[in-house]
C-alpha cells in the first residue's frame, strides 16, 4: 500500500496510525479529523477538565515523538461525507477525494440527544468543545443541575458537578444505575455512591418535556428551566446535561455499501467486506458486539491494520472488555462480559463500606470481574477470568 486514509482523529484513529508505522507502513498516512483538535483523551471530560483541575493541554495524545514517526498529513476540521469504494475514496464536505489504497474507519460515536433540547443551558457531553461549554456555565455560580441518564458519562458528570457546590438531580429511566454494564444487583449498589455525596437519584422514571420560563416551547435562544418527568414530576433547573448513550458515527456511509448495523459490519479482525476497508474503536460492529471502551480503542487498531497489511483477515481480536469510571472519589472497574442470569459472588470487601470485589459466574465459569475501591484483587480477578469458579485472589 502507499496511501491509506484514517478516518478520524481519535483515540482509536491515532493508535491505527501508530500500528500502521509500527507495522512497517512506510507510505503517506493521512489523518482525517472533522474537529479542528489533535487527538485528545476524552475520559477526563466529565472529570478533570469539568472541574478545572487539568486543561485541554493535558488532555493532548501526541507530542513531538509522534510527529516524527508517524509523519502523518493531518486534515483536521475536515467532515467525511462518503466513502466511494469504487475509487476507495474518501469524499470530504469540502469536496475534496482522497484516494486511497487502504481506509480505516475510526469515527467513533456521538452522544444521543434528547428530542426538543434547543433550549440554552442543555448539554450533551462528547467533546472538548461540550465539556468547555459546560464548564463555563458551570463556573457562573451554584446552579440547580438536573442529569439525566445514570450511566458512566452520567455519574462522572454529576459526581463532578456536586464537587463543585451545585444541587445535582440524576433522572434514571432504569430501575438501578449501570443496570446495563453491571447489573441489576451492582447497579444498586452504585447507586449508593450519589445518595453519600448529596445527590438526588431519582430511579425508574424517564423525561417527559423539557421547558423554558414562557412553558414547554423549545426554542433557540430560550433557556431550559424545568424538566418534566414521566410521572408528572417537575424538577427546577438551570443545567440540563444529557447523558444516555452515544451512537456509532455512520451516517456519511449510509450510501457506501458497507453493510451497518450499530456500527460498520466487520468480523474480529476488524475487517469488512471490502479487505482494504477496516473498522477500529466505536464505530466498529466487530463479530456482532460493539464495544465502547478506552482500552478496546487503543488496543483493537493494532489488530485491524495488521490484516489491512495483509489484506486479509489474518489475527482477531478476542480480548475481553476492560473499563472503569471514577465516581464520587470511587473507582469502580470491570473486565469480563457479563451475561443475562449470571450470578455475582462477593470475593473480599463489604459494599456498604463501598469497597468490594466480586465475579460473575456461569455454569460454574467466571465470565466478569467487578471492583470498587479495589485495585490489586481487582487485578488477580481479571486475570483469571474464564478459569472455573470457587477461588480467591492470591
Amino acid at each position: 500500500m502507499r496511501t491509506v486514509t484514517v478516518v478520524g482523529a481519535s483515540l482509536a484513529g491515532l493508535h491505527a496510525a501508530r500500528a500502521l508505522r509500527s507495522q512497517g507502513f512506510e507510505g503517506h498516512l493521512r489523518i482525517v479529523g472533522a474537529e479542528h483538535h489533535l487527538p485528545y483523551d476524552r475520559p477526563p471530560l466529565t472529570k478533570g477538565y469539568l472541574t478545572g483541575a487539568v486543561t485541554a493541554e493535558h488532555l493532548a495524545l501526541t507530542d513531538a515523538q509522534d510527529e516524527a514517526e508517524l509523519q502523518p498529513e493531518w486534515l483536521l476540521g475536515a467532515r467525511a461525507t462518503a466513502l466511494d469504494l469504487g475509487e476507495r475514496s474518501v469524499v470530504l464536505a469540502d469536496g475534496r477525494r482522497l484516494r486511497s489504497d487502504g481506509v480505516v474507519l475510526a469515527t467513533g460515536a456521538a452522544a444521543v440527544p434528547l428530542r426538543g433540547t434547543q433550549f440554552l443551558g442543555v448539554h450533551t457531553l462528547r467533546t472538548l468543545e461540550d465539556a468547555a461549554s459546560l464548564r463555563a456555565e458551570l463556573r457562573e455560580g451554584q446552579a440547580r443541575v438536573v442529569v439525566v441518564g445514570a450511566g458512566f458519562i452520567g455519574a462522572e458528570v454529576a459526581s463532578s458537578c456536586a464537587s463543585l457546590g451545585h444541587r445535582v438531580t440524576v433522572v434514571e429511566a432504569g430501575a438501578h444505575p449501570l443496570a446495563s454494564q453491571l447489573g441489576e444487583e451492582i447497579g444498586a449498589l452504585c447507586a449508593g455512591l450519589h445518595a453519600d455525596h448529596g445527590v438526588t437519584l431519582i430511579s425508574g422514571v424517564g423525561v417527559a418535556e423539557l421547558h423554558g420560563k414562557d412553558g414547554a416551547g423549545s426554542s433557540a435562544g430560550q433557556r431550559v428551566s424545568w424538566v418534566e418527568l414521566t410521572d408528572g414530576r417537575q424538577l427546577p433547573a438551570d443545567i440540563v446535561v444529557v447523558g444516555i448513550g452515544a451512537r456509532p458515527a455512520t451516517a456519511w456511509l449510509l450510501d457506501s455499501g458497507l453493510p451497518l448495523s450499530d456500527g460498520v459490519v466487520c468480523d474480529a479482525g476488524g475487517v469488512t467486506e471490502v479487505p482494504q476497508v477496516v473498522a477500529v474503536g466505536d464505530v466498529a460492529r466487530s463479530a456482532g458486539r460493539r464495544e465502547e471502551h478506552w482500552t478496546h480503542a487503543m488496543a483493537q487498531p493494532a489488530v485491524a491494520v495488521r490484516n489491512l497489511l495483509a489484506g486479509t483477515t489474518v489475527a482477531g481480536y478476542e480480548t475481553p472488555p476492560y473499563f472503569w469510571s471514577d465516581q464520587y472519589g470511587a473507582r469502580i472497574q470491570f473486565a469480563g462480559r457479563r451475561h443475562a442470569g449470571d450470578t455475582v459472588r462477593l470475593v473480599e470487601g463489604s459494599p456498604s463500606d463501598r469497597s468490594f470485589a466480586a465475579v460473575y459466574e456461569h455454569e460454574g465459569v467466571r465470565t466478569a470481574a467487578v471492583a470498587m475501591n479495589r485495585p490489586r484483587p481487582f487485578a488477580h480477578l481479571r486475570r483469571e477470568l474464564g478459569r472455573p469458579a470457587g477461588t480467591v485472589p492470591a
